[in-house]
C-alpha cells in the first residue's frame, strides 16, 4: 500500500513566508479550467428579468457580464498576488437559467503555459456574477451570489472534474 503525503500549501517559502511559485522548470502544456458562479434572485426579480429579456436601464445584463468577466480573466494576475501573468488563448462564457430563480455563469479559460488557469476561470465567473448583481441591485439587494466553484481543470499534474 502506497502512503500519500498531505498536500502542501505551495505559496510559502522554506521560512513560511509568502512566495510566488517558480514555474520556470515546468514544460509549457495546454491547460484549461472551467468555473461557475450562481446568482439567485428573489422570485419577483427573476420574473421581471425574464419578462424584460435580461435587459436593464444600464443595458444588456448578460452581455455586460460577459465583457466584465473577460476583462477580469485577463487581469487576474493584477488582482491575486501570486498569480502569474498568462497568455490567454481563449475565454468562453455560458449563462443559463437553472430553474426559475437561479442564473448559472460558467467561464472556461484556455492557455498553453507552465501553470494553470483555475484562478482566471474563477475570477471570470465571479466578476461576471458581480456585474449581474451591480446591474440588478436597483431591483433588489436580496440577490445572492454563490456558490462559486471550480468545475474542471485539465493539464498540469492532475485533471479535476469533467472536461471543460
Amino acid at each position: 500500500m502506497t502512503r500519500r503525503t498531505a498536500p502542501a500549501i505551495t505559496h510559502l517559502d522554506a521560512e513560511g513566508r509568502p512566495a510566488m511559485v517558480d514555474v520556470s522548470g515546468k514544460p509549457a502544456t495546454a491547460r484549461s479550467a472551467s468555473a461557475q458562479c450562481r446568482v439567485r434572485f428573489p422570485a419577483a426579480v427573476a420574473r421581471q428579468l425574464r419578462a424584460g429579456g435580461m435587459k436593464s436601464a444600464k443595458g444588456g445584463i448578460v452581455d455586460t457580464a460577459i465583457v466584465a468577466g473577460t476583462m477580469a480573466v485577463k487581469r487576474t494576475w493584477e488582482l491575486i498576488p501570486f498569480c502569474h501573468p498568462l497568455p490567454i488563448d481563449g475565454i468562453r462564457f455560458a449563462v443559463d437559467w437553472r430553474g426559475e430563480r437561479e442564473l448559472d455563469i460558467d467561464c472556461t479559460v484556455t492557455t498553453t503555459h507552465r501553470t494553470g488557469v483555475e484562478m482566471e476561470a474563477l475570477t471570470g465567473a465571479t466578476v461576471a456574477a458581480l456585474t449581474v448583481y451591480d446591474m440588478c441591485k436597483a431591483l433588489s439587494h436580496a440577490i445572492v451570489l454563490g456558490p462559486a466553484r471550480l468545475v474542471a481543470k485539465r493539464g498540469g499534474k492532475r485533471d479535476v472534474g469533467s472536461a471543460p
